[in-house]
């Protein structure tokens, strides 16, 4: 692979972190201290809190995605390095899916509260989102160890 689309593919990870960590500085702690209806603000606070927390795996899988492309760099993609990047992805994107199951159950009490069905499907998105990185990351990884293994079984041919 060509340098110049994994420094624009670095810089597109980069830009996917970029606002999620303003969202962390600016819209979660506006959205907790939201005056706009007092009587559910309580319930806010556990699916904020629940937010603040899957951005940690979310910044580890971020991290992950940029040493797989300093590994495509360096001419190693078919190493244990890239399987194991892969791997803290797919296990990034399932701990961020769990999370939002755990918080499910209140946004579905603020859906209630505010009469907002449509709340519960967008609170579905970031499960169902991070569900399909998982199985793509779990597919690449498969896929790569597979390409490994082949390798090494031709290597040991010749």
């Amino acid at each position: 692979m060509k340098r110049g689309s994994t420094i624009f593919l670095k810089i597109a990870v980069f830009l996917i972190g970029t606002p999620v960590l303003a969202l962390c500085a600016f819209g979660l702690p506006w959205l907790a201290n939201n005056p706009a209806n007092p009587d559910y603000a309580h319930m806010l606070y556990p699916i904020v809190i629940g937010m603040y927390v899957s951005v940690i795996p979310f910044c580890i899988a971020l991290y992950q995605a940029f040493k797989l492309l300093s590994y495509i760099d360096k001419n190693q993609a078919f190493s244990e390095l890239s399987v194991k990047a892969l791997r803290n992805i797919k296990f990034c994107a399932i701990t961020i899916s769990g999370l939002y199951v755990v918080i499910l159950p209140f946004v579905f009490l603020v859906a209630d509260l505010d009469d907002a069905p449509g709340l519960i499907i967008v609170g579905m998105v970031p499960i169902l989102a991070s569900m399909v990185i998982a199985v793509f990351a779990a597919v690449l990884q498969r896929l790569l160890q597979e390409a490994i293994t082949i390798k090494s079984e031709n290597d040991l041919t010749v």
